[in-house]
């Protein structure tokens, strides 16, 4: 988390949006004084949860099922700013961004509970691509979906913790901000990013 508390973004319900709409994460475990690390899509359940999957053979699948915990590290759009764009001499490279980090106990689920898991993702992603046709598991082999879910464990957990990072510019004088901004959507640059440095607030 960025340590300046300008940037320090506590809104549950804009963070959670931004869960939704940047839902690939970095999941960390720490066992044995060592962080284990795995990228996996991540979804909102019910009461707050967000549910995730991993290999079993994978280190940090391990590390969160023996210690109970995990940080979830959402990372969403991004971009370079140049010194040239603010306008104001004395000014140095910097990166905008938008994260979030949800941190929490974890609970594994069973074969049911991860069968949903899969069902909701595939469900939540495939929606994106109508008019496809929707890819089911239905449409695997018999047994063939059920093998495959033992190399799996799913996880569900409730953010006892859950912060983000919102960094826009917004600790520089709203002209030289939108500048930035403007040079930033000038040159190609990401669009979220660049739409929020040169909004008023």
């Amino acid at each position: 988390m960025h340590p300046a508390p300008a940037f320090l973004d506590t809104d549950r319900d804009r963070l959670l949006r931004r869960i939704e709409a940047w839902p690939f994460a970095l999941i960390v475990g720490v066992m044995d004084a060592r962080a284990h690390v795995a990228h996996t899509p991540v979804i909102r359940g019910e009461g707050g949860t967000l549910l995730f999957h991993l290999a079993r053979a994978n280190p940090a699948c391990r590390a969160i099922s023996e210690t109970g915990r995990a940080l979830i590290v959402f990372s969403g759009p991004h971009d370079y700013i140049s010194p040239d764009w603010y306008g104001q001499a004395d000014q140095v490279p910097t990166w905008n961004y938008l994260s979030v980090e949800a941190e929490g106990a974890v609970t594994a689920l069973d074969n049911t509970g991860a069968a949903d898991v899969l069902d909701r993702l595939s469900a939540r992603f495939e929606e994106e691509l109508l008019p496809k046709p929707e890819w089911t598991r239905a449409k695997m082999s018999p047994g063939k979906f059920e093998t495959m879910l033992n190399g799996i464990t799913a996880f569900s957990l409730l953010p006892e913790r859950l912060e983000g990072t919102t960094k826009i510019g917004q600790n520089k004088p709203a002209e030289v901000r939108k500048r930035a901004g403007a040079a930033l959507k000038a040159r190609g640059g990401d669009p979220t990013i660049s739409a929020m440095m040169e909004r008023d607030t």
